[in-house]
């Protein structure tokens, strides 16, 4: 893939059948397969993923540099480098991002908002073009 930046570590996971109640703050990597009913959100300076799980639920707001999400989010979602939205994801909130990936199939109730860090145009892949 052209994004080649070295992905930090998942060092952190919120397992299928937890649920978490309040603020999540998380640095490097965290994999969420449960519910979250609360704010998700990348702490420090350093690069971090955020992986969303076909069957996890964030209810709240969502904020890292890379996030993959499959799952479902009810709130905002902030991604400050890639976000891939895929196939199976469904998102009730004002999407902000700088490079999008989004699948077919997958579904935004809410205003998609590009923003930029180093006033370049906005960055789009088609999922489906990935031929190459």
């Amino acid at each position: 893939m052209w994004f080649s930046k070295k992905q930090p570590p998942i060092r952190s996971l919120i397992g299928e059948g937890t649920a978490v109640h309040g603020e999540l703050r998380f640095g490097d990597g965290l994999r969420i397969d449960g519910e979250v009913h609360g704010d998700v959100i990348a702490a420090g300076d350093r690069p971090t993923l955020l992986v969303i799980s076909e069957n996890a639920r964030v209810h709240g707001k969502v904020i890292a540099g890379h996030v993959i999400i499959n799952g479902q989010i009810v709130g905002p979602v902030h991604s400050t480098e890639l976000l891939e939205i895929q196939p199976k994801a469904r998102i009730a909130g004002e999407v902000r991002y700088e490079t999008l990936e989004m699948h077919q199939g997958a579904t935004i109730d809410g205003e998609l908002r590009h923003h930029s860090s180093q006033g370049e145009k906005p960055a789009l892949i088609l999922a489906a073009s990935n031929d190459a």
